[in-house]
């Protein structure tokens, strides 16, 4: 049996025989696409050379891409778990050919890799081709040996293949397997094709058009092939199943399920297990690029991947998280393959456990809503849009996840309704992903980069140098001369630090030998290898070609190297101090301040922020060199150096040490892969303290700190506060929390006292302020009181007294505070079938301006801005009871 890291690596290992480039999977979040959620195809990281805007780094390249479908139109969650080839998540194995080679080669390519490396019979194959490719159809005749009858054309967009509405396109032709007539199903292009006996394992785009939004094809710079074999379909082929779910990577990840959940993967508990099964691998590699859940956009589609495999598990059992300890069983079977996997465990462990946790808790009641929705409700029953839509915006259940759940009982759901209820939510976008808003696409810019080349960066030995002008962009265009404005300036050499990493990009002035002067406003990457120096040509005119002195700003560089080496020995404080589940999340690195978000699921305590600040500052006075090295990214990591999850690395990546552990005094303290610019010794840092803590989003917390002379005046405005409280309580500065302590603990007697006296007179019990006994109306007690000074919050204890006095009757109370009315009626259970707390509550708020109000029949509240209307409101009350 071929195993699919086996499958996998013999794919790589064929194309690199045929002179292909073995290039690692990119990110499943796309690198400068914003029309793509995902990356959902193997050629999706190469759109820019395919369509002629980027310089191909090799003419021909392999991989096995990481993608994702799950979401915008490549979406099949909803089929996942059901069907035998389903998936959000797969491996798309190609093989590229950048202008390089074209039909000839990929058809002689993928026919030898079928029949002769993987050993398929060739009576068992047969091919497709677009209706109109004649070329194609006897290339497989020739190569293949195939007769007429077994070279299927078809003539719609099945054979046509394009990315989305624009971008590369061309014909296709494609490899189906025949897995036996016991099966139903006729070959593609016949009646009976939608069955499962003849299934495509490879499709081979033959790449000569870009698709414009017009409808237009234009001919590509150079005709290309992109090919895509999904590798669990292939797998199942070579192991002899039918369903991707039976090969061997799933059978161990559902075997590790049955242990965790004491079940077995049988009968109507089957589906379960592969819903579970396939969203651990999607919910595990987004997390492994950066994505966290979050109530929009990528993070958005990940909840909902994480909630419909933790509701499986809720179904085979699970009452407590229990998802993420299957994570491990992946990362067995594809961390050699992805060691971004193991590196980001932790992190993927502790995402699914606090997600889990907070699922679990809603599960309950959003089930019990739902089953009340649908108690009337027989097989082929439709759940009403405006529930699914209560279910999604009040329990967190994704539409999809209520569609599931109704699919077990035969029933659907109004998806007309829930959109029109979710379009009635004000700005309510959590639904439709609107791009990443990443400009570094824009076409100019490759252009730039094709004709003028990388940008050499000399900011790590100083902050001045030499360059030469090579290219000027004014109002989104290139031009040769500029005689003033704003503009965008790009060098051969330059010593200014471009943002990236979370690192701000630098400022300061260039010079020009003629004398024209430009003052950097920021310096940004675009297309992968250029710094643009942005700002304003302030004198002078410039022409490409013209020589200058670049001179970034000593000072405000020195204050960054600071903070940006500070929030590496932060992010090693957190992990050892609040554990290895920690991973970076985002950071920003300015002059004056440094923010850092990391994984984590609950409030950094105030003992651990002082353990956090003390362990930095430690290594801070340990004034030891920074140490940086330049190595391969698979090097630094074995070393030990600490990846970001879903960055990007190139060839060479520079691991920068700092201090000494704490524990062991032959280890570093911190080894990272970074590309910023950072301190000569841990001294120069001088001082750190973290200035606030919170959160930012589930499982996400934020740190902002700030070093040098920034936390000098930070910890200086805090003494001041602390000595201005001393003079003002006349006691000495070591006293003065004790002081504090005192004097809030007075002041709470004081406001206990007074609301007790509140309550008393209200009740009246206060020198005949008020009545003490009931009225009567219509037969029933009724105690009527305005209360000043009483909140909203304690008129409930005054009705629950003013009921047991009473016995029978209602109570209405009305606290008025700074001119406003808080209302509270109760009604004893005696009289809640003549009277209702709810109709009573109402009419006494429309006296006082307020709208509605609610609660039960024996008990309902309601508010107003008039509250010195409060006696009338009463008397409304007395003139409703009255009838």
């Amino acid at each position: 049996m071929t195993s699919v890291n086996q499958l996998r690596e013999s794919f790589l290992s064929f194309f690199e025989g045929k002179g292909h480039a073995r290039r690692a999977s990119a990110p499943l979040v796309p690198d400068h696409d914003p029309t793509l959620l995902f990356v959902n195809a193997g050629m999706v990281p190469f759109k820019n050379i395919f369509t002629g805007a980027e310089t191909p780094f090799a003419p021909r390249a392999t991989t096995s891409q990481k993608c994702v479908r799950a979401g915008g139109k490549h979406n099949d969650l909803d089929n996942v778990g059901y069907t035998a080839r389903h998936h959000t998540f797969f491996e798309m194995l190609g093989n590229f050919s950048f202008g390089d080679y074209f039909k000839d080669d990929a058809i002689a390519f993928g026919w030898d890799l079928v029949t002769k490396e993987l050993g398929l019979s060739k009576d068992r194959l047969l091919v497709t081709v677009y209706a109109e490719d004649d070329e194609a159809a006897a290339i497989w005749k020739k190569v293949a040996g195939l007769p007429d009858d077994r070279i299927i054309r078809i003539a719609t967009s099945d054979n046509f293949w394009s990315m989305g509405d624009t971008g590369p396109c061309g014909p296709c032709s494609e490899i189906f397997f025949d897995h036996g007539d016991h099966i139903p199903g006729g070959p593609p292009g016949s009646p009976d094709e939608d069955g499962d006996r003849f299934i495509e394992i490879w499709n081979l785009v033959f790449m000569q058009y870009e698709q414009q939004a017009d409808g237009t094809r234009t001919d590509l710079p150079k005709p290309s092939i992109d090919t895509g074999m999904g590798l669990e379909r292939m797998a199942a082929v070579l192991q002899g199943v039918h369903n991707n779910y039976e090969i061997d990577l799933f059978q161990k990840l559902i075997a590790a399920e049955e242990d965790v959940y004491g079940a077995k993967a049988v009968g109507d508990q089957l589906a379960s297990f592969r819903v579970i099964a396939d969203h651990l691998r999607t919910s595990a590699f987004l997390i492994a690029d950066g994505v966290t859940p979050s109530n929009e956009g990528r993070g958005y589609v990940l909840r909902r991947i994480m909630r419909r495999a933790m509701r499986h598990g809720h179904i085979l059992g699970a009452r407590e998280p229990a998802m993420y300890k299957l994570v491990g069983a992946l990362t067995d079977e594809m961390g050699e393959a992805y060691p971004e996997l193991r590196r980001a465990q932790p992190a993927i462990e502790a995402a699914l456990e606090q997600e889990e946790g907070r699922f679990q808790r809603t599960l309950g009641r959003g089930l019990a809503l739902l089953d009340e929705a649908t108690g009337d409700l027989k097989s082929g029953g439709q759940l009403s849009g405006d529930t699914a839509f209560k279910l999604y915006d009040t329990f967190g259940f994704p539409i999809d996840l209520t569609a599931d759940i109704l699919r077990g009982r035969g029933m659907s759901v109004d998806q007309a309704g829930f959109d029109a209820a979710m379009d009635n939510q004000k700005k309510a976008a959590r639904e439709a992903w609107s791009g990443s808003g990443d400009s570094g696409s824009q076409a100019v810019w490759f252009r730039v980069r094709d004709k003028v080349g990388a940008t050499q960066f000399l900011g790590y030995e100083g902050t001045t140098g030499d360059g030469t002008l090579k290219a000027i962009v004014a109002e989104g265009a290139m031009t040769d001369t500029l005689s003033g404005g704003d503009c965008e300036l790009v060098f051969d050499k330059t010593p200014f630090y471009a943002e990236s990493g979370g690192q701000a990009g630098d400022r300061g002035e260039i010079h020009f030998a003629s004398g024209a002067r430009f003052i950097v406003r920021d310096v940004q990457k675009r297309a992968g290898d250029l710094h643009v120096h942005i700002g304003e040509l302030t004198d002078g005119e410039i022409s490409v070609g013209d020589e200058a002195k670049l001179e970034a700003s000593y000072e405000r560089r020195q204050r960054i190297r600071a903070n940006h080496s500070a929030t590496h020995l932060l992010h090693a404080a957190l992990r050892n101090i609040l554990g290895p589940h920690v991973t970076q999340k985002g950071s920003l690195v300015e002059e004056d301040r440094l923010r850092f978000d990391f994984s984590h699921g609950a409030p950094v305590t105030g003992a651990e922020i002082e353990a956090i600040e003390d362990q930095v500052n430690a290594i801070i006075r340990q004034n030891d060199e920074a140490t940086i090295e330049t190595m391969a990214p698979d090097e630094a990591i074995e070393a030990g150096a600490l990846a970001l999850f879903g960055e990007k690395y190139g060839d060479e990546v520079r691991v920068l040490s700092m201090g000494q552990a704490l524990e062991a005094d032959d280890k570093p303290y911190s080894v990272e892969l970074c590309g910023g610019t950072h301190v000569s010794r841990t001294g120069d840092i001088a001082t750190f303290v973290i200035t606030s803590e919170g959160g930012v989003s589930a499982g996400v917390r934020r740190i902002e700190a700030a070093t040098g002379a920034e936390a000098l005046n930070f910890l200086k405005g805090r003494a001041q506060v602390a000595l201005d409280l001393s003079d003002q309580l006349k006691v000495p500065l070591k006293d003065v929390a004790r002081k504090v302590a005192s004097l809030s603990e007075e002041r709470r007697s004081l406001e206990r006292e007074l609301a007790d006296t509140k309550r008393k007179l209200a009740m009246g019990g206060g020198g005949g302020a008020a009545p003490a006994g009931p009225e009567e109306i219509n037969g029933m007690k009724l105690i009527a009181r305005v209360a000043e000074g009483v909140g909203g919050k304690d008129l409930r204890g005054l009705i629950d007294e003013a009921k047991a006095k009473m016995g029978s009757g209602i109570a209405v109370f009305i606290g008025v505070n700074e001119g406003k009315a808080a209302v509270a009626v109760g009604v004893t259970e005696d009289l809640v079938g003549q009277v209702s707390a709810v109709d009573l509550v109402r009419v006494a708020a429309a006296e006082v301006g307020g709208k509605g109000g609610g609660g039960r029949p024996d008990m309902a509240q309601a508010g107003g801005p008039d509250g010195d209307k409060a006696d009338a409101a009463l008397d409304a009350v007395r003139k409703a009871l009255a009838g």
